[in-house]
């Protein structure tokens, strides 16, 4: 999830710009909506900042996302190493594109820096950081990029939080959204705990903006829907923690073109990602990086510089362009949606299983939505607790299995019913007899003293210390800028519910399966414990069985590996 790589060095902090007017005005949007719904991220610090000026008076650009401001102490730079509003190449820049009829949102952080709130723990010497980036760009929205290990600093979040409190109390109109990482299941553990922490302050983010790149869950992950599936989960994640979360507090931000993770982000993933948003009224629409939007020249072959796919320049700015004038960040009736959380379940006979079924008003306002549920085999009944819910609301969705169920996978319906239509989302039931049949992972506990037939990037290796039990365990190696990762193919029974263990200790410590099925789950410990996960297989039966950690974190270790 790279989003720059910036080199950052101590600078005086100046607060004024001789000369140069910043002021700049908010973006007109078609749905009369103060958060600009089409906001592709600007290297500032590459020396590509001549595809702004392009895509502003070609493209029709109307605004865009500033990189990156840096924390250094309690002073702040670009990350070209210049202090903010002095910094005599991106502040012409600023003010050029300001003229040109662009409105600018400014970011703090990203891969290889930090927001002030998190190098800075003076309150009082925080807030004083931050207003003059408001009042020496005249931007009326601020972005904090929160990547790396700096999303599981509890104490810099309540910091954020109370500084963005303090900034909105002084600057009424003031919006500022959140960009975390995500994986195509939703939020980290840790960026949820970014939104309890504004929770706690007792604000609203205003939008909550996704890094739907770099999932490292191979080359052949379709980066559309894996923007769309990440988009929904985050939507719920949100609501659980205020329901009065909504698509237009959302932002979408794929990387174009080749990720890092080796996946690649095409025009028709944008074309894709665009329709979804345009159907669910999401708040913002960005891509890293309008400084990458052109096809590589010459000998340049460099994620910052270019996308690294055939292309037009600005392609991926032409695709995004539309959704502004779609009416983009927020629909003009009343309208809601509905979602399921889990979407599957696998189920003994005799047993019974939940699920959360979230609804949000996507635009207009609220209204009653009742629950109903079709499809279902006979001997299955599924109920809803309530029965009704105002949108913005959850109910318990519950599927109880009688003794005499057929084994088998049974796709359910449930739909909500409001005066404004319908919406509806498939929950699918996998009935066993006795929870699925075995299949053996080669190698699971690592005595062989090799990795094999694991695959395993980077400096990942089998080692002795520190083990789970027998003489290895497998040690996982991330880099500053990948993840790193070990996977072993196996071939199950088709349309078969398994559930994979393992013992793991580390940082972001992920098992998992891609493939003919996908599901995973993490931890974040220093001792061993032990992560299981279900799936259910598809008509193949092939899966590939993960282990990772998290890119710029220190090893995972994992050992005795069970399939079941």
């Amino acid at each position: 999830m790279r989003l720059a790589r910036l080199a950052a060095s101590v600078s005086a902090l100046a607060l004024s710009v001789t000369g140069v007017t910043l002021a700049l005005a908010p973006a007109s949007s078609a749905a009369g909506s103060s958060v600009y719904s089409v906001a592709p991220y600007v290297d500032m610090s590459n020396s590509q900042e001549g595809l702004l000026d392009t895509a502003v008076t070609g493209h029709q650009l109307k605004a865009y996302t500033a990189a990156f401001v840096l924390g250094v102490g309690c002073n702040q730079i670009w990350g070209d190493t210049l202090p903010i509003g002095n910094d005599s190449y991106t502040d012409p820049e600023i003010a050029r594109a300001k003229a040109e009829g662009a409105s600018v949102i400014i970011s703090s952080g990203g891969a290889s820096g930090e927001p002030l709130a998190w190098t800075c723990s003076t309150q009082s010497s925080i807030d004083a950081g931050y207003q003059p980036i408001i009042n020496d760009y005249g931007v009326t929205q601020l972005d904090f990029d929160i990547e790396g290990a700096a999303i599981a600093d509890t104490a810099a979040a309540a910091r954020q939080m109370q500084a963005m409190k303090d900034l909105k109390a002084a600057n009424p109109s003031l919006q500022f959204s959140m960009t975390l990482p995500v994986l195509t299941s939703g939020l980290t553990g840790d960026g949820v705990n970014i939104l309890k922490a504004a929770k706690n302050a007792g604000i609203k983010i205003d939008v909550v903006n996704i890094m739907a790149m770099d999932y490292y869950a191979g080359t052949g992950t379709e980066m559309s829907q894996g923007a769309i599936s990440a988009a929904k989960a985050t939507l719920a994640q949100m609501q659980s923690v205020d329901s009065g979360y909504t698509y237009a507090n959302l932002g979408i931000t794929p990387m174009i073109g080749k990720n890092d993770d080796g996946s690649t982000f095409t025009l028709a993933d944008a074309q894709t990602v665009e329709t979804f948003a345009a159907q669910n009224s999401v708040g913002r629409l960005a891509f890293w990086a309008i400084t990458r939007d052109q096809a590589c020249g010459g000998s340049a072959n460099s994620l910052p510089t270019c996308s690294e796919i055939s292309q037009n320049s600005l392609a991926f700015t032409d695709a995004f362009v539309p959704y502004e004038g779609s009416g983009g960040g927020g629909g003009t009736g009343t309208d809601f949606s509905l979602a399921l959380s889990p979407g599957s379940a696998s189920v003994v006979q005799g047993g019974s299983a939940t699920a959360a079924v979230p609804t949000a008003v996507t635009s207009g306002s609220t209204e009653s939505v009742g629950l109903a549920a079709s499809g279902a085999p006979s001997g299955v009944s599924v109920s809803f607790s309530p029965n009704s819910v105002t949108s913005g609301g959850s109910s318990t969705l519950t599927a109880t299995v009688g003794s005499s169920v057929a084994a088998g996978t049974y796709p359910i319906t449930v739909t909500g019913t409001a005066a404004s239509g319908s919406h509806s989302a498939t929950y699918t039931l996998t009935v066993t007899t006795t929870g699925g049949g075995g299949g053996a992972l080669t190698n699971a506990g690592f005595e062989s003293g090799s990795s094999s037939p694991w695959t395993c990037t980077g400096g990942s290796a089998v080692v002795s210390t520190p083990v789970h039990s027998g003489s290895h365990s497998l040690q996982v190696t991330p880099s500053a800028s990948s993840t790193g990762e070990c996977d072993q193919n196996v071939t199950l029974s088709p349309h078969t519910s398994y559930t994979l263990t393992a013992w793991v200790q580390g940082p972001y410590a992920y098992i998992g399966v891609t493939g003919g099925a996908s599901a995973n789950t993490w931890s974040n410990s220093t001792s061993w414990n032990q992560l299981k996960v279900s799936f259910t297989t598809g008509s193949s039966g092939a899966v590939t069985v993960y282990v990772h950690g998290w890119y710029g974190q220190s090893n995972v270790v994992a050992d005795d590996f069970t399939l079941g």
